[in-house]
């Protein structure tokens, strides 16, 4: 690839490569996203590199390792254009097979192809299966056409030509207008205007200037960021050039969890890439802008995700979140005025540079424009990374893409927004999925957790559990975040342990509101929303832990009992051996009996019975 110095130079490159590619009979697209590896994707990839070698194929068909494709529980998966054929569950062995029967004589291997669990239905092409139909992939579609170590490829499907264009056509002022006239927010969890925060970084005093990716996602079960970092790294290079452009930075930061190495990996490679290539550097595409970008791996705390504690850990200080009286868009990292936006808010401003404000805004809801990206978990069928317009209602999402239930047990609850969102129950689940609706309701959009509960869930011990964490990664630096989680999950774990009192509930939303009104940050602020909202729409059920000794859906320990249904039991004997206490007893083929005093309640005994006789009292 020659060096890219100006916007004609892009333009000759991007016509070269649709020229050398015209040739390509077949290709074949596997994912090799995190999650698939996780499944064992290399080991398909290798198996395919060889096969394809060995019958002759390797000159005439591409094949082109991807970042993530959104539906990891399908893992390894394959698309083979044409015919946009999807193949899932692969192991090494399956090879052979695809070559021969798909490749070389257009055949379907019919068990490979996905399988409705919904309908019962085999599906054959990708854009068929109803988990992606459903969507409206804007960003992730990009993720399964390139090849994210791959600048060619992404120049080869329209990459940098927003950046040229800008550079080109707009000054930074007209740059921030459309911005701000697209309607886009922060899609990391405020939901701040992104307009709006770079005038105000471009109109702070000082000619020396940051902006910085946030990806330091920390929320239990989101992966959105990662996602599309791995997959599209040049993307999200090409957003932060021209918001560097726009708010007049020289210098950027790649701020990456450190649990996140392919993410790391990819947006090293993207950046030696474009600085090799004249896209990172001086002058860039024959303008006047000058810009680099370093990757920085996040120092393993949630804290270090709010936007002053991550600055602070840039700097090389713990990171801790400090007072926001002072703006970090005047005095930001290292005390110089600085933008700080999330993974998918970057990759979203090539896109509204390219086709316009009004092609982003006519997306979405009045507050709410464009797209987002979630991560869908928990109990549905289908499970993975969902992209929909805003304003899209859960029930959409949880049934239509997600499948519904995923073992005939009814929804329960579904918490958005991560760690620090709130739990909205099945009567709630006509609302729009936007910035305010949700806020509303007592829940968020945060970044995009969504996890779905059915009803074997209990909302008292969901919300332990999320104070668990928010209590293990609080900075400890504000005595409300840190006395207030603390005292919360106090109550709450006295609750599922059988010592709570009635006095107790009314005390934690007391607390609840005080910390969310005297916090330090935003996790502080928004820590008390999994208590605050299930007390909210699932009081009944704190209340039976008090005043009943009873958790409804059979969770806490220390409220329930196992026994033994003696008309259903057949004496098999199998609980009796996999129990770890010895706590069962009775003669074979006879009904027995469990020992209350000795049972541990761990549940194994009911898992192991094969007639569903032991049952939760």
């Amino acid at each position: 690839m020659p060096r890219l110095d100006t916007k004609d130079d892009l333009s000759a490159l991007r016509t070269s490569l649709a020229a050398a590619r015209s040739h390509v009979r077949a290709s074949i697209t596997v994912c090799g996203g995190t999650g698939c590896q996780a499944s064992g994707c290399r080991a398909v990839i290798a198996a395919l590199q060889q096969e394809l070698r060995a019958q002759g194929y390797e000159e005439s068909v591409h094949l082109r390792v991807t970042g993530c494709h959104g539906f990891c529980e399908q893992g390894p998966i394959m698309v083979v254009e044409p015919g946009n054929i999807f193949y899932c569950h692969l192991a090494p062995a399956d090879m052979p097979e695809i070559v021969a029967d798909t490749i070389g004589r257009g055949e379907i291997v019919e068990r490979l192809l996905y399988t409705d669990p919904v309908s019962g239905n085999t599906v054959r092409a990708e854009s068929e299966i109803p988990f992606y139909r459903a969507q409206d992939r804007t960003l992730l579609a990009f993720n399964p056409r390139i090849d994210p170590r791959s600048l060619a490829d992404f120049v080869a499907v329209g990459g940098y030509s927003a950046l040229a264009r800008t550079l080109a056509e707009y000054d930074p002022e007209e740059v921030i207008r459309e911005i701000t006239a697209s309607g886009l927010r922060g899609r990391g969890g405020g939901g701040f205007p992104t307009g709006r925060k770079w005038a105000s970084c471009r109109a702070a005093p000082g000619d020396e200037k940051y902006v910085i990716c946030n990806a330091d996602e920390g929320d239990p079960g989101a992966y959105m960021d990662r996602s599309l970092l791995e997959g599209n790294p040049h993307l999200v290079l090409e957003g932060m050039l021209i918001g560097a452009y726009a708010v007049g930075a020289q210098h950027g930061y790649i701020y990456v969890r450190n649990e996140y190495p392919l993410a790391v990996a990819h947006a090293r490679e993207a950046v030696e890439q474009a600085r090799e290539f004249g896209l990172l550097g001086r002058d860039i595409l024959g303008s006047h802008l000058s810009f680099d970008v370093e990757v920085a791996r996040g120092g393993g705390a949630f804290v270090c995700g709010e936007s002053t504690a991550l600055m602070a850990s840039l700097e090389g200080k713990v990171g801790e979140p400090r007072p926001k009286d002072v703006h970090t868009v005047e005095q930001g990292l290292w005390n110089k005025p600085t933008t700080l936006n999330n993974v998918e808010t970057w990759a979203n401003v090539p896109l509204i540079m390219q086709h316009g404000a009004a092609w982003f805004s006519q997306k979405g809801t009045k507050g709410s424009k464009g797209t987002k990206i979630f991560a869908l978990t928990g109990r549905v069928k289908n499970t993975g990374l969902v992209e929909v317009e805003m304003g899209t209602p859960l029930r959409t999402i949880l049934f239509d893409i997600g499948g519904g239930a995923s073992d005939g047990v009814a929804i329960k609850a579904v918490q958005t927004g991560g760690p620090s969102g709130g739990c909205l129950p099945a009567e709630q689940f006509d609302l729009p999925v936007d910035f305010d609706t949700l806020a509303q309701a007592g829940s968020m959009v945060g970044s995009g957790g969504m996890v779905v509960m059915d009803e074997h869930s209990c909302m008292v011990d969901v919300a332990r559990y999320f104070l668990k964490f928010l209590q293990d990664e609080s900075c400890g630096k504000c005595v409300p975040c840190r006395i207030g989680i603390d005292r919360m999950l106090e109550i709450v774990t006295d609750i599922t342990e059988g010592r709570g009192r009635p006095e107790q509930i009314d005390l934690m939303e007391e607390l609840g509101e005080t910390v969310r009104e005297t916090a330090l940050c935003a996790l502080g602020k928004t820590a008390p929303n999994p208590v605050l909202s299930t007390l909210q729409y699932f009081r009944e059920e704190y209340e039976a832990h008090i005043a009943q000794q009873r958790c409804p859906a059979g969770v806490c320990r220390a409220l329930i009992e196992y026994v033994i249904d003696e008309e259903k039991c057949t004496g098999c004997g199998a609980c009796t051996r996999a129990c770890p206490r010895d706590a069962i007893r009775g003669e074979a083929k006879k009904p027995h009996a469990i020992d209350a005093g000795l049972c541990h309640r761990c549940g194994i005994c009911a898992a192991e019975c094969r007639s569903d006789a032991v049952v939760v009292r």
